[in-house]
């Protein structure tokens, strides 16, 4: 399978039919694809609505989380029980369009280096006053500190390989510094202009002082862990013994 789009989804119920729509809409003839939807924990009926979609299409899968373990653990969850070769990201509000998809995979697909990750940059961003300004000031402490080179890490649309993300290091809230974290393991970050949208059901999970003070300390950590990086350049010997090199993907993953 070519792709895989994981939704980490929590009390979503209403949104989940019509972004189902969208992504099928999107993918149908252009992809060989699932959609891996991951409940968090939920108390609603996102589960229910999930279930009342796969006979329809069976190649949408549900993983369930007994309790909410956040967003960067449903990613992971969905990750490692997906079939495609390429993982997309998206969130399951809504806000996120899928028509841009396939976009993202075309850019993905022509890039020289294969640990590539395609950011999505919403440049107009349909978020409230309070949420745009905390955004901009985050992204600009954490582009000047780790030097990522991404204006946009909050966007929840994101293209990689499934193998690069799972060489990746894990920990709660690492979604918010995947650019970081593939420029650490030697790959590239592209970022791409994607439509965002008003939320137009469900409520918002995400205030501002709930994620300040964890995202400061993340970020410490995750200099850290740049600071610490190494990835050898591996010497691979071809059938004459003559030795060639190869970058070695595994070499960050400890």
């Amino acid at each position: 399978m070519e792709l895989s789009v994981v939704i980490p989804a929590r009390n979503e119920a209403p949104n989940v039919a019509p972004l189902v729509a969208e992504i099928r809409a999107a993918l149908d003839a252009r992809a060989d694809y699932e959609i891996v939807y991951v409940d968090d924990g939920s108390d609603d009926e996102t589960a229910d609505a999930v279930r009342g979609l796969m006979a329809d299409f069976p190649r949408l899968k549900l993983l369930r989380h007994a309790a909410s373990c956040g967003q960067s653990a449903a990613v992971r969850t969905g990750v490692l029980g997906a079939s495609g070769l390429w993982i997309a990201t998206l969130d399951a509000d809504g806000q996120n369009d899928p028509a841009d998809i396939p976009r993202l995979w075309a850019a993905a697909q022509a890039a020289s280096n294969e640990r590539v990750l395609i950011a999505g940059f919403r440049q107009k961003r349909r978020d409230t006053l309070v949420k745009r300004l905390s955004s901009r000031i985050a992204n600009a402490v954490r582009g000047r500190m780790l030097k990522d080179d991404t204006p946009d890490t909050g966007c929840g649309l994101k293209l990689l390989r499934r193998e690069l993300y799972l060489a990746l290091p894990f920990f709660d809230h690492n979604h918010r510094f995947l650019p970081a974290l593939v420029l650490r393991q030697g790959g590239e970050v592209i970022s791409q202009p994607v439509n965002h949208r008003p939320r137009q059901r469900g409520v918002s999970k995400y205030g501002l002082f709930d994620r300040l003070w964890v995202g400061i300390v993340d970020l410490f950590g995750v200099m850290w862990l740049m600071r610490r990086a190494k990835v050898p350049v591996i010497l691979a010997e071809d059938e004459s013994g003559a030795a060639g090199e190869r970058r070695s993907t595994a070499g960050a993953r400890a």
